[in-house]
């Protein structure tokens, strides 16, 4: 009976602490989209622990966790998530990143979305080489946006077409 409790608390404490690293790790784990005046879409979203801007998203209808990328052209999907989405791949492209020239393969995503901020034909690379299980949100996407830094929070506003 005492190992029996023994290892209940452990798989407690283990589900407790996975849980509250997820959290550090995504802290918007839930976004919540602001409806301003104008038909504007808001989102604000929190820095982690690292200084990352990480946030649940959607692709083509599946969830994803994003990594806000600036730096990046475009959106980056590692090639174990892009058979996932049962992506389509198409010609190869070479880029440079920080870690080097990579070769990658081109890609359309027929929606993406953030909260309720969603575009749709977004240019998008499959990238063998990026091991992780977040996707870069670069500048294919964000361009569409308008977005400040203040503290550790990041706002992003998307206006309509025409504004």
């Amino acid at each position: 009976m005492l190992a029996l409790m023994w290892v209940g608390i452990f798989i407690f404490l283990g589900l407790f602490f996975s849980d509250t690293l997820d959290k550090q790790n995504n802290p918007n784990q839930s976004v919540n989209t602001l409806s301003l005046s104008g038909n504007i879409k808001e989102l604000v979203l929190t820095r982690n622990r690292m200084g990352h801007y990480v946030a649940n998203g959607r692709i083509n209808s599946h969830a994803v966790t994003f990594m806000l990328d600036t730096g990046a052209t475009d959106v980056s999907i590692p090639q174990k998530i892009a058979r996932k989405l049962q992506l389509k791949p198409g010609p190869t492209a070479t880029y440079r990143t920080a870690n080097g020239s990579v070769d990658v393969q081109m890609t359309r995503l027929d929606e993406i979305s953030l909260g309720d901020i969603s575009l749709t034909n977004i240019r998008a690379t499959i990238n063998p080489g990026y091991k992780s299980d977040e996707i870069l949100l670069g500048m294919s996407f964000l361009k569409h946006l308008e977005f400040s830094q203040r503290g550790n929070t990041l706002t992003l506003r998307q206006y309509p077409e025409g504004f």
